[in-house]
């Protein structure tokens, strides 16, 4: 089972989980990573402005792609057309969520980085 940190915007986490957590889109410019995804790996959710951990998914599916317009882009022409299956673990309530610069810093991800640049990893 592989971990992968999904780094995107909270809304669009809760998108995800008004739909019922049926699936998750990523960017165009994703797809070498989304096809690395198998069953059973886990989606942790990173939410970028607020630099917060809110929720853990299960990847049910192979990739596939689609182009239905479900989740936010600045960009217009963006629509997360890579996309897995999902089941939901645990989503937080926004007073839950874990503090990435508490716990960020001991986490083996992050190692890859030089201590003093470590928020790189996101």
């Amino acid at each position: 089972m592989t971990y992968w940190i999904v780094v995107g915007s909270e809304e669009n986490m809760r998108i995800a989980e008004e739909r019922g957590f049926d699936m998750f889109g990523f960017k165009s410019t994703r797809r070498s990573e989304v096809s690395g995804m198998e069953v059973g790996d886990r989606l942790i959710f990173y939410l970028t402005k607020i630099m917060k951990f809110g929720g853990i998914a299960e990847v049910t599916s192979d990739y596939y792609e689609d182009h239905e317009k479900v989740f936010r882009s600045v960009k217009p022409k963006e629509d997360y057309p890579w996309r897995v299956k999902i089941k939901k673990i645990t989503v937080l309530a926004p007073e839950q969520y874990l503090d990435v610069r508490e716990i960020g810093p001991t986490m083996e991800y992050v190692k890859k980085w030089p201590a003093e640049h470590w928020r790189l990893a996101f």
